[in-house]
């Protein structure tokens, strides 16, 4: 019985191949966005393609009053000082973006959504196309079903500071 990741990520190797012809290939599939938002989230950075869909989304408007609501909702999640699930802007973004969705139309996220793009493109997408789950795709081969998440790294770890005794008095 095949897993629900091995049947959601189950692509011919020839679909997967042409995802590392472009990131916008790689995007423009379902499949491939999927596999895309798989891996970053093992990264621990998946709020950029979070984001990314929930701008192409919000383009997908058809009424104006329908904006401020959604443009609010994007802005509070991804672009606000510690937000949930902040990307990583810089400031002038951030004040650009702010101001647009005072009085939202359906490009008020575009310079906010290119500059989280082209760093998932410049930086994401390269480590995708050689990662074990990317070249499992174009060999053929099934994804197991929990693909190991990468840990955060540590510079120390709990356990080695077992036998220190802390000096509160340096701190009185």
């Amino acid at each position: 019985m095949k897993s629900t990741f091995c049947v959601l990520y189950s692509v011919p190797p020839e679909e997967a191949v042409k995802w590392g012809e472009s990131f916008d290939k790689l995007l423009s599939q379902k499949a491939g966005l999927d596999a895309f938002t798989r891996f970053l989230k093992t990264e621990f950075s998946e709020e950029n393609i979070e984001f990314w869909t929930a701008c192409e989304d919000y383009k997908k408007n058809k009424t104006s009053h329908q904006l401020l609501p959604k443009a609010k909702t994007i802005y509070e999640t991804f672009i606000r000082k510690d937000a949930p699930k902040e990307v990583n802007l810089d400031f002038h973004t951030k004040e650009v973006t702010a101001q647009n969705i005072t009085h939202p139309t359906l490009d008020s996220f575009d310079v906010a959504q290119a500059k989280v793009y082209r760093l998932m493109e410049q930086d994401s997408y390269p480590r995708f196309l050689r990662s074990g789950m990317y070249l499992d795709l174009i060999k053929g081969r099934e994804q197991s079903g929990h693909p190991a998440l990468r840990r955060r790294s540590r510079s120390f770890t709990f356990n080695e500071f077992q036998d220190v005794q802390s000096d509160f008095t340096i701190w009185l």
